[in-house]
């Protein structure tokens, strides 16, 4: 504390509003005041006191010389003090200048090896960057002095689309009205093309104008964001046939069941079973199981459409979700997959290749079922129907009140 007031009673110093000329004025002023002073009493004593002509003439020579060695003295000493008082000066503003130096290197190094780009900007329209650290290159491809008042590009044009861009307005406009900090993630376009994940993390600070400037760091997070989606994928995936999951299937068919709701449109589920799968793993074994699974399951996916969704619900027993299908749409649509999984082989796992049959049960929305549970129920009662007739065909699910019967004896 007491060194911060010594720091502020030297820069008053430093920030005296009287300038040399005022100060040089008032000296002036002061010696004219003074001589005039001397030269008027002075003479009136040196007249009072002595009244011969030669003595006076005498005294009023010394008294001359008296002025003049006085003035003399008192400018040395003026003078000598004005000069250790700007000596101090200048050697306290030399102390400054280094300092400032120091920290000035201390403070490059630090930002220089920052794993990101710290930057000053205005909060304008085209994030005018006033200045980037020089992680700014490693960070976007850009030079600095390509950024820094938007020489070459502006920042606001590496957002890679108009809505992260957006939205990133928004969440630093709210930041900075309820003066908090902000912290942001975004896609960034570099240079070179490439698109990379960034984290912001900055606050906005008001400069000696008044104006508001946005001061924070930018790390470059696309490991992170492609380990997350990876996570998500694990997530959402079966791990062996890379379909859907149970867990996300059951998601999706909830959100396309709320979208026909909304709309009033159909909405169609098949549910697929392999015939006889048990067979192929109690003579080839599990490997070559998971090698026909893999197989029929890659033709499921690429035999439906963009917007439809492929699903294991576990074991060899999969749905297919088929928006805007009504029940002849849907029916065309099994047969023709199941066309296709019985008319080709089925490689094993280092061995031949083998037929593979399924059986198909429809239910449609609304004309089966008007949630999930009496959906999947109704698609689920429809399979093993199909497996009853003697499987290797489709079927259309019956009445939704209709009896669930016995279905594990009807499993092959």
């Amino acid at each position: 504390m007491a060194s911060t007031g010594v720091d502020k009673q030297r820069n008053r110093r430093l920030s005296d509003h009287r300038g040399p000329a005022r100060r040089a004025l008032w000296a002036a002023a002061i010696y004219i005041a003074v001589g005039l002073v001397w030269i008027v009493f002075s003479d009136r004593l040196v007249e009072a006191w002595f009244s011969d002509a030669d003595t006076l003439s005498l005294v009023q020579t010394w008294k001359g010389f008296l002025f003049v060695m006085v003035t003399g003295a008192v400018l040395f000493a003026a003078t000598l003090r004005q000069f250790h008082k700007d000596r101090k000066l200048l050697a306290l503003q030399y102390d400054q200048r280094q300092a400032l130096r120091r920290r000035e290197r201390q403070l490059s190094v630090l930002m220089d090896n920052l794993p990101g780009m710290a930057y000053r900007c205005r909060f304008d329209e085209h994030w005018t960057m006033l200045f980037v650290s020089q992680g700014c290159e490693r960070l976007t491809g850009y030079l600095p002095g390509e950024l820094v008042r938007n020489h070459k590009v502006t920042f606001a044009e590496l957002i890679a689309d108009p809505q992260s861009s957006e939205k990133v307005v928004e969440e630093v406009r709210k930041a900075v009205e309820n003066r908090e900090p902000f912290s942001i993630e975004y896609p960034l376009i570099r240079k070179d093309g490439r698109q990379i994940w960034v984290w912001e993390r900055g606050r906005g600070v008001e400069d000696d104008d008044g104006e508001i400037l946005l001061e924070g760091i930018i790390l470059d997070i696309s490991d992170r964001k492609a380990l997350e989606d990876e996570l998500e994928e694990l997530a959402t995936r079966d791990p062996l046939t890379g379909l859907y999951n149970r867990r996300e299937s059951s998601r999706l068919l909830e959100e396309e069941l709320e979208r026909a709701r909304r709309y009033n449109r159909p909405m169609a589920l098949l549910w697929v079973d392999f015939d006889h799968f048990k067979e192929i793993n109690d003579t080839y074994g599990h490997a070559a199981g998971d090698s026909v699974l893999r197989s029929v399951s890659k033709l499921l996916d690429d035999s439906v459409r963009s917007v439809d969704s492929v699903g294991r619900f576990g074991g060899e027993e999969f749905v297919i979700i088929l928006p805007e299908m009504g029940v002849h749409e849907a029916h065309e649509t099994a047969e023709r997959i199941r066309h296709r999984v019985s008319g080709q082989l089925h490689p094993l796992n280092n061995g031949p290749a083998v037929p593979m049959t399924i059986s198909v049960g429809v239910a449609v929305y609304p004309d089966h079922g008007s949630d999930a549970a009496t959906l999947c129920a109704a698609a689920d009662r429809a399979m093993y129907a199909a497996k009853s007739r003697g499987r290797n065909c489709v079927v259309m699910a019956p009445e939704v009140d209709g009896d669930h019967n016995d279905r594990k004896d009807a499993r092959g």
